[in-house]
């Protein structure tokens, strides 16, 4: 026998492990990579949609805040245009406490600045004195707000390229007689303040289309598009938040977000404006790469953490091959010698066996013997009795008669050549060859051999057999010597019960089954009810290698002996077979 180290370099078994390395490495690498392309457009996506959505909602604020300044704006020329004090002034010229009143609205109305002019649209009074005396009559919100009994807003842009918007509302008398024009000038560039350091450009458009308001002062005045082509849009937006909160885009790589910005419009209801934002997508490569780092990272560290625990098993298998190299060549050799042992143990036991089945079948003719004689003696007493009476016809020319005594006597001597050959073929060895064999044939014998046992017990035997032949594949002999050791057991089981039965049972399905069910006490274990000598026994009475030669015998047929216990009491056993169709009876004949 050549030795051979079951953990060499050419081990299948190793091999295989390898290979299964090899492809947990390709697979986590697959998996690592989907995961981070996963995660890339997941994050990108979501990070994303996070920005659109809170430059919506910074829009939002932003429109919310200009329509409750132009709101708490429009309300004040209403309530000064009713201030007694105003009108007073106003209907007697005298303007000597007026701008102090003025002033003292200022803080508390939040305004850019108050006047308040007279019919001929003279400042007779301001917040900001250096106004005083100016003739304003020109001027839209004098104009409007005289021709007008509502508050009137204008908006107009000086030669400064700042936007002025105000709300004014004429004071008249009693008599409906224009006194004056009462003028509110709101500081909207105040919510410039407000926007800087925003990640967006942002601008207020009126309905015709220009900028009134922007983070980007050159803006002012211009339309979107003639803002816009100043220079290239990433250029003038970066510019513009520059300028507001000193924001730099980086390395935008144009194209990567479908674009570096979001435009988003909201109209205000008032007067048909409109407020823009542009807004960056910087931040977005910068969080989606960080939790992509940190994947990798992870990743990395189970790869190593893997690589690690790996050749840690590798080094320690090594190390222990290594030492049991030496034990496992001792023990190929002593392997060797108890292969040839066992071997030949095996040998002698088959044959051990097979006489020991022979000795049971022996045991078992001697126990019939003694009935067996019995049984010749009846027909030996009747052939006796015959030729007696054929003696007594023949002295008497009875010839006919006598002819019928002796046709009797070879009756009874047909009989007991039945009976001694069947003895015969018991005690012979069963042949290997297997050949069709009719189930029922084979009971019949069995009960048969086992008459004068059955007949002394006074058992009650219920059969049911099928009308047509049930026809198996085994060595007849061999067969029945199977049944009568079951049959054998069931008298032994009911030799202290009261109730004798014994159902013996044929039927063919899928499997040809034999069923022979006692009313005994039962078995108690069945697990080993078929071992070599377990033997539910008194000493003496039997060695308990019955049934584990009945189910080597059964096998060999290629069928198989069960044992259980029944439902109602006592134990089953079942021969089930294999059963032949019209092919299988010719092919073993």
């Amino acid at each position: 026998m050549i030795t051979v180290d079951p953990h060499g370099p050419n081990d299948p078994q190793l091999r295989r492990r390898s290979w299964i390395l090899r492809g947990v490495l390709v697979l986590f690498v697959l998996c690592a990579g989907a995961i981070i392309w996963v995660s890339n457009t997941y994050l990108t996506q979501r990070f994303t949609e996070t920005t659109r959505n809170r430059a919506e909602l910074r829009l939002a604020i932003y429109s919310g805040s200009l329509q409750s300044e132009l709101q708490r704006h429009s309300v004040v020329p209403l309530l000064l245009s009713r201030d007694p004090v105003l009108i007073r002034s106003l209907e007697t010229a005298s303007y000597l406490e007026t701008s102090s009143r003025l002033i003292s609205y200022i803080d508390e109305i939040g305004a850019a600045s108050l006047m308040l002019l007279d019919r001929d649209g003279r400042v007779v009074a301001a917040t900001d004195r250096e106004r005083l005396g100016q003739g304003r009559s020109s001027d839209p919100f004098f104009v409007q707000a005289a021709r007008s009994n509502d508050t009137v807003f204008t908006s107009n842009e000086p030669e400064t390229g700042r936007f002025d918007f105000t709300f004014s509302r004429a004071m008249r008398a009693m008599d409906n007689r224009l006194l004056g024009v009462i003028v509110v000038e709101v500081d909207l560039s105040r919510l410039i303040e407000r926007w800087r350091g925003a990640a967006e450009a942002i601008f207020l458009m009126n309905s015709e289309g220009a900028i009134i308001l922007a983070t980007e002062p050159r803006w002012r005045g211009r339309t979107e598009a003639e803002a816009l082509t100043l220079e290239p849009v990433q250029t003038a937006i970066q510019r513009a938040i520059q300028a507001t909160g000193d924001f730099a885009f980086g390395d935008t790589r144009p194209g990567f977000f479908d674009g570096d910005v979001i435009r988003l419009e909201s109209r205000i209801p008032f007067r048909g404006w409109r407020i823009v934002s542009y807004t960056t997508f910087t931040s977005v490569r910068e969080r989606v790469n960080g939790v992509l780092s940190l994947q990798i990272m992870g990743f990395a560290l189970l790869l190593a953490g893997g690589f690690y625990v790996f050749g840690r098993r590798a080094r320690m298998q090594s190390f222990r091959l290594q030492r049991e190299s030496a034990e496992l060549r001792r023990l190929n050799a002593r392997l060797q010698r108890e292969i040839a042992e066992r071997q030949r143990v095996e040998r002698t036991l088959e044959e051990a066996e097979q006489s020991l089945a022979q000795s049971q079948k022996l045991a078992v003719l001697g126990e019939m013997s003694a009935a067996v004689s019995h049984e010749l003696n009846q027909p030996l007493a009747a052939m006796k009795t015959y030729l007696a009476g054929a003696r007594l016809l023949l002295q008497r020319k009875r010839v006919d008669e006598a002819a019928s005594s002796f046709q009797r006597i070879d009756d009874l001597i047909d009989r007991m050549g039945a009976i001694t050959r069947q003895l015969k073929s018991y005690a012979r060895k069963g042949a290997e060859a297997l050949e069709p064999v009719d189930l029922r044939d084979a009971l019949k014998g069995a009960l048969t051999m086992m008459e004068p046992q059955l007949r002394t017990t006074r058992v009650e035997i219920n059969q049911s057999l099928p009308r047509r032949p049930v026809m198996v594949l085994a060595d007849r002999l061999r067969l029945e010597q199977v049944i009568i050791n079951l049959l054998r057991n069931a008298l032994d089981a009911l030799k202290d019960v009261e109730k004798r039965e014994l159902d013996l049972l044929i039927a063919e399905g899928e499997e040809a089954v034999l069923t022979v069910r006692d009313s005994g006490k039962g078995i108690d274990d069945l697990d080993a009810l078929f071992e070599p000598f377990y033997t539910t026994k008194k000493p003496g009475e039997g060695v308990g290698l019955g049934l584990a030669i009945s189910s080597g015998i059964i096998t060999d047929f290629g069928g198989r002996l069960t044992a259980r216990n029944g439902e109602t009491g006592g134990a089953v056993f079942e021969i089930r077979l294999r059963p032949l169709t019209g092919g299988d009876t010719r092919a073993a004949e």
